[in-house]
C-alpha cells in the first residue's frame, strides 16, 4: 500500500512522459546545433542549451548510439551521422512536385487571374505537368503534357539557365534554335545573355516569342540538393499582361517558385 508521502501513480507517469518530451527536445536542439555549426564540442552546446555537460554528455551517448551523430577523433567535437543521412533519403522520393506544388499554382492564379503552369525538363523539351486557371482568365488551352521550346518559353529559358554550360550546348546542339514567331530569339549570343540574365534576377520573361499575342514569366523551383527541378510560370495576353508593370506579380511568383521549393526540402539562403 502507497505511503501518503508516495506520489500518485497517475503523477508518477506524467512526471516521466514530461521529462521524455523533455528528452526529445534536447536531442532535437542538439541535432539543430550541430546542423547549424557543422561540429561542436560538449563545453559549447552545454553553454548554448544552458544545461549541465554531463546532460549533454548523456544526450551524445544516446545519439552516437543511433548514428545520429558521430564524433570527430581529432578534435573530440561531435558532428552529424550517418544515420541523419538515412532518415533524409527517403523524403525527396515520397514528394511529388505536383502534388506539393498544386496549392501554391492555384493560389496564383486566383490572385492573378491567369494561367499558371508548372514544368519539367524532359528530352529537350519543356513538359508541363500541371496548371491552373485564373477565374476570369481568356485562355482555354490545356498545357499538360504539351512539350515546349527551351529556348522561347520562360519556363523553358529558367530549366536552361541551370544547366551547365556542356548540357545546354548538348540539347542546343541537338534542337537548335527554331523560330516559332517573329520575336523567337534564334541568335545563341542573345540567348546567352538572356539566360545569365535569367540567373541573375531569378525569373525569366518572354514575350510573344512562343505565340503571338502570349507573354509569360517564369520562376524555377529547387529540390533539398539545390537543383532547379521545374519552373512556375504565368502567362497571359499581351495586351494585358505585362508582368513586370503588374504591382507586387513578381515578387508574389519569386515567393511561389520558393515556397514549392521549401515544399520540396529545399532550405530557404
Amino acid at each position: 500500500m502507497a505511503s501518503k508521502n508516495d506520489p500518485e501513480p497517475d503523477a508518477e507517469a506524467e512526471g516521466a512522459q514530461s521529462g521524455g518530451v523533455q528528452s526529445v527536445e534536447r536531442a532535437l536542439t542538439v541535432l539543430e546545433i550541430l546542423a547549424r555549426e557543422g561540429s561542436a564540442g560538449v563545453s559549447e552546446i552545454a553553454e548554448e542549451m544552458g544545461i549541465h555537460k554531463s546532460t549533454v554528455s548523456r544526450l551524445m551517448g544516446s545519439l552516437v548510439s543511433r548514428d545520429m551523430v558521430q564524433q570527430n577523433s581529432d578534435r573530440g567535437k561531435y558532428q552529424l551521422g550517418f544515420g541523419i543521412l538515412r532518415l533524409a533519403s527517403v523524403i525527396p522520393g515520397r514528394l511529388s512536385l505536383v502534388h506539393e506544388a498544386r496549392p501554391v499554382l492555384e493560389s496564383l492564379a486566383e490572385e492573378f487571374k491567369e494561367t499558371v503552369n508548372l514544368a519539367v525538363l524532359r528530352s529537350n523539351y519543356a513538359v508541363n505537368v500541371d496548371q491552373a486557371m485564373g477565374p476570369s482568365t481568356l485562355a482555354t488551352y490545356d498545357w499538360v503534357g504539351s512539350l515546349t521550346p527551351l529556348h522561347a518559353t520562360s519556363s523553358g529559358k529558367i530549366l536552361l539557365a541551370a544547366l551547365s554550360t556542356d548540357e545546354r550546348d548538348r540539347i542546343l546542339k541537338e534542337t537548335g534554335l527554331p523560330p516559332r514567331t517573329s520575336r523567337t530569339i534564334t541568335d545563341r549570343k542573345e540567348l546567352d545573355r538572356q539566360l545569365l540574365d535569367a540567373a541573375g534576377k531569378g525569373f525569366a520573361i518572354v514575350r510573344e516569342e512562343f505565340e503571338i499575342g502570349l507573354n509569360a514569366i517564369a520562376v524555377p523551383v529547387f529540390n533539398h540538393q539545390g537543383n532547379v527541378v521545374g519552373a512556375v510560370s504565368i502567362s497571359g495576353p499581351a495586351f494585358r499582361f505585362e508582368p513586370e508593370k503588374i504591382p507586387g506579380l513578381v515578387e508574389s511568383l519569386k515567393e511561389a517558385g520558393l515556397q514549392v521549393s521549401a515544399n520540396m526540402g529545399y532550405a530557404r539562403r
